[in-house]
């Protein structure tokens, strides 16, 4: 080898290690500037503008290459076959019809091409043109046909194979599995081959196991595990099994017990195991998390070797669906290293758990360590932003996703319902305006639940006529909100049309809060006999919310007769509930039977129910200000009072 080709070779790992590296500029830069090329140093910088997608630009480049190989004619058909313009697949038979020579390579990217884009038709003649065919060609048809659901076809394929190894036969299971056919993946592998006696078919069973785990058929998928055997202790000089049990077997099986609830078989089945790796663990511990068994979940996770990312995130969840979350933060603060995801795992845990705070809190201490937020940080910050009806915030975040994200349905939805709550009407029903194609049936019902908050019956009625002619199916939800907003404005008739509509267009049966809000619309407006009617009629048990809204709509009409029906029958449900008793005594009181007032409260007493105070909240200079009845813990408490009872004055000297 002289000089020259040892220096062309030194400038080939250089080019290959800049492209390696992702610098394509310089790259070319020293492409340009070298004084000798060969072949090799022309595919490589051909594959890198193949890679970039830029096929207008790998054709000029190749066209104008002194001396090309195989490898030069493989890698532009690559970049055609890769390239979904419509008229790059004609380019690429064009190209392979030209080229000088074709090797297994050339026609296998062909025919995958025409697989890919279900043109089998088109595969099969290239097919059968093919000079040689190899067990990946025979594999690529049989993936062809099953993707198109020709399901006979790809078995017809695969029959005529003269060799079958592991991968055609996991071709064939895959492709049964997707299109549904389990059975006849079943009788491929237990019945019609000797499937055992492949090397790796254990990964064709695996992914059968799987299937069956998936679809709740859990006695077939223990069936299929017990006829792949145990591994075996090697001895020296004994070959190894060919066909034994890895730890997939184990893994899937396991996750097949535990998507039933059978987590002590998954147990079981994990003790078992001659080897764990780290799904294992986190296959037992997410079983233990899906039941709410997190004692036996932190006992697991404390014997883990190495936790992973995985394992903590699992602890952490668990704990926030289990509502214990200061041990999920516990988790959270001992974690080495936080992804994007734990972060999101905790904040949503704390939203969660309605302590909407910590949400916040938790988020602005994201940002302090330059952790950056995605779109399910935001969203779950946004839903914290519209409980705590804190609009500041949630306008700057809007601004963050703005500048720094493309708003996805889920993040305008939330910034729907953000505005909503906070009162900001007008800017959630920009959002709604400016999504044209991207609303979803939440958006919808996240605006006339909007309208819907703040007494706006008009508008959450016209809404939903314009979601019914966009041929938007609405849904329980949908009908709640339209039902209490009826209610809020006094719009009788107009509630009863949309009761009728849920029940007898849509087809949908009304659930307990359905009639709740039915009987608070006709009850409230003074039909009360109507009300008990419908209550009546109920083909589901009324709860406390169908009682109360009669019992508040007894009371505020001053029907005492009826107001002692619903509070007894209040009562029964929820014994504990001061309700009943509070609104009883205020309409006693109010009717000056004052004696009948007196034995309501002592019922109260002698039965140990309390009335829990009621509280309100204001959102002020970034920071929340809960008031709760006969408190007086906040710090400008007495200068409250002072403009309370200036107010008072106000009014009573203006009265």
């Amino acid at each position: 080898m002289d000089h020259g080709d040892v220096l062309v070779r030194q400038h080939n790992r250089s080019l290959v290690g800049l492209l390696r590296s992702g610098r394509f500029s310089a790259a070319r830069r020293l492409f340009d500037a070298l004084p000798a090329r060969s072949v090799v140093t022309w595919n490589s910088l051909l594959a890198a503008l193949s890679r970039r997608s830029d096929v207008r630009a790998a054709r000029s480049f190749f066209d104008a290459m002194p001396v090309r190989d195989i490898i030069s004619w493989n890698t532009l058909l690559a970049a055609y076959a890769r390239s979904l313009q419509p008229d790059h697949l004609a380019a690429a038979r064009r190209l392979f019809d030209e080229m000088p020579q074709r090797d297994a390579v050339s026609w296998s990217t062909l025919l995958s091409t025409y697989t890919r884009r279900g043109l089998m038709e088109e595969a099969q003649r290239l097919f059968d043109e093919m000079p040689h065919r190899n067990p990946a060609s025979w594999n690529t048809m049989v993936t062809g046909f099953f993707a198109i659901g020709q399901m006979r076809k790809a078995l017809n394929v695969f029959e005529a194979m003269p060799v079958k190894d592991s991968a055609s036969l996991s071709a064939m299971v895959s492709g049964f599995i997707r299109n549904g056919w389990l059975h006849e993946a079943d009788e491929l592998l237990t019945k019609r081959l000797r499937a055992m006696d492949m090397d790796k078919a254990v990964d064709a069973f695996n992914t059968l196991i799987a299937a069956y785990g998936q679809t709740g058929r859990v006695t077939d998928a223990r069936r299929l595990f017990s006829m792949i055997p145990k591994t075996q202790s090697q001895h020296k000089g004994h070959k190894r099994r060919v066909f034994e049990r890895n730890v997939v077997s184990w893994n899937s099986m396991m996750m097949c017990y535990i998507r039933t609830g059978d987590v002590c078989s998954a147990r079981t089945l994990f003790d078992e195991m001659p080897y764990k790796d780290w799904v294992s663990w986190n296959t037992m511990i997410s079983g233990y998390t899906q039941v709410s068994d997190m004692e036996e979940a932190e006992k697991l996770f404390w014997e883990v070797p190495d936790p992973d990312a995985v394992t903590w995130n699992l602890m952490i969840r668990g704990f926030t669906q289990k509502g214990d979350v200061e041990h999920a933060r516990g988790f959270f603060d001992r974690m080495p290293e936080r992804s994007t995801i734990t972060w999101n795992t905790m904040i949503s845990g704390y939203e969660l758990n309605e302590d909407y705070n910590g949400t916040i809190k938790l988020f602005q201490r994201m940002l302090e360590v330059g952790e950056r937020p995605d779109h399910h940080t935001l969203s779950s910050v946004l839903a914290a932003c519209a409980s705590l009806a804190m609009l500041r915030l949630g306008a700057q975040l809007h601004q963050l996703i703005e500048k720094s994200f493309l708003p996805d349905t889920a993040t305008n939805n939330a910034l729907m319902t953000m505005y909503s709550r906070c009162g900001e009407l007008t800017s959630a029903k920009a959002i709604f305006s400016q999504m044209h194609t991207q609303k979803d049936l939440v958006s919808w019902n996240a605006l006339i639940g909007g309208y819907e908050h703040h007494g706006n019956a008009t508008e959450a009625l016209r809404l939903f006529e314009e979601m019914r002619s966009a041929k938007v199916m609405p849904t329980h939800i949908t009908f709640i909100s339209l039902l209490s907003a009826c209610g809020n404005a006094g719009l009788v008739s107009e509630g009863r049309v949309v009761f009728h509509t849920m029940v007898h267009e849509y087809g949908l049966a009304p659930r307990v809060e359905h009639y709740a809000a039915l009987v608070n619309l006709i009850g409230r407006h003074g039909q009360l006999e109507d009300a008990l009617e419908v209550i009546k009629s109920m083909p589901i048990a009324p709860d406390r919310a169908v009682w109360g809204a009669f019992l508040g709509a007894c009371t505020a009409k001053k029907n005492e007769a009826l107001a002692e029906v619903a509070a007894n029958a209040l009562s029964k449900i929820d014994p504990e509930s001061s309700a009943p008793y509070v609104l009883m005594h205020n309409l006693h009181a109010h009717e000056g039977r004052w004696g009948s007032a007196s034995v309501v409260r002592e019922d109260m007493e002698r039965l140990g129910i309390h009335k829990h105070p009621g509280y309100s909240w204001i959102d002020l200079h970034d920071k929340v200000h809960v008031f709760i009845s006969g408190d007086t813990s906040h710090p400008l408490t007495q200068e409250i009072f002072s403009v309370l009872e200036c107010f008072y004055r106000s009014c009573r000297d203006w009265s």
